[in-house]
């Protein structure tokens, strides 16, 4: 991995952000009403007094000169004020993050373990029944909604067996964990499947491999075979999949946290959304490309020093 490669995809980085921001920014004049009328809430204040607000959340500048304010505040972590709760931005996200992280974490360890798992058992039982039923159950998984998950294990799990709660998210580590199981399986369902079928396929070409044969008819174990040389070299494609994953789980966590009440950043983006909240909208919105972007520039860079022939690709193109 060269220093002119780590450079190039920050500056990727910084651009791909950038460009969000502005959309994120005046995306706010493109939706119906506008943060003074939602501020105003139908009311018929004094002209003194619609100054007064204005003034007070930058409205009465030039929409570029907000945009410049609202970015240099951004950098220096001022999020702005929330129209709805009249708090800032800054404390609702420090309130709520810890449920979604909390929820995103324990989703990512459930599609870690079952997806290459499933993956694995299905690429070494290739044509068996064993691979069959697996890619039966993953088509049958990839094809529910997240909502419709988490309906089918509430009134199974929490209704019908009682063994989990299915409201709210606890008090407490282990409370809170005990909480998020279900919103968390609701969660990974659908990218269980996805997982588990790039590791499926993953395998299957590396199993394919001369190297690997070579290997196997020495008389190497297959136990050490399918270590050393099919699942390290089938790392690249399923890295790749787990950037693209993040973005799915942080938008997906919106749906499963209405469904299961718990108060996240989800929620709060989608409850945002409804009552017109721009800074809370804008500055989650920003996060989520962020996060995205930045896993992924992770994930690349990671897959260069793993595979070097993913870097010389990428040079070659």
């Amino acid at each position: 991995m060269t220093i002119a490669l780590i450079l190039k995809k920050l500056g990727a980085l910084v651009l791909t952000v950038f460009v969000a921001s502005v959309m994120v920014f005046f995306s706010m004049y493109l939706v119906p009403g506008d943060p003074l009328g939602f501020l105003l809430r139908g009311r018929s204040p004094s002209p003194e007094a619609i100054a007064a607000v204005t003034a007070q959340y930058g409205l009465d500048k030039p929409v570029l000169a907000q945009y410049v304010d609202w970015l240099v505040n951004v950098l220096h972590g001022n999020f702005g004020r929330s129209f709805q709760y009249r708090e800032d931005v800054s404390t609702l996200l420090a309130s709520r993050a810890p449920t979604t992280l909390g929820l995103i974490v324990l989703a990512g360890l459930i599609i870690a373990v079952l997806g290459l798992a499933a993956g694995i058992v299905s690429a070494l039982t290739r044509g068996k029944a064993a691979d069959r039923i697996i890619l039966t159950a993953l088509t049958g998984l990839a094809a529910i909604p997240s909502f419709v998950g988490a309906i089918v294990l509430i009134a199974l799990f929490a209704v019908q067996l009682g063994w989990f709660p299915s409201f709210g998210s606890g008090t407490g580590f282990l409370d809170t964990l005990y909480h998020l199981v279900l919103p968390a399986l609701a969660l990974a369902l659908a990218f269980v499947a996805l997982v588990a079928r790039v590791t499926r396929s993953s395998m299957l070409d590396q199993l394919g491999r001369e190297h690997v044969e070579v290997a196997v008819s020495r008389g190497v174990a297959r136990g050490a075979v399918v270590r050393r040389h099919v699942l390290r070299n089938a790392l690249g494609p399923i890295l790749t999949v787990s950037g693209v994953l993040v973005a799915g789980l942080l938008v997906a966590s919106a749906v499963v946290e209405q469904a299961f009440g718990l108060s996240g950043i989800g929620s709060l983006l989608v409850q945002s959304v409804d009552r017109l909240d721009f800074p809370v909208v804008q500055v989650i919105v920003l996060l989520i490309v962020l996060i995205f972007v930045t896993v992924n520039t992770a994930v690349d860079l990671l897959a260069s020093a793993i595979d070097p022939r993913s870097k010389a690709g990428a040079a070659a193109r």
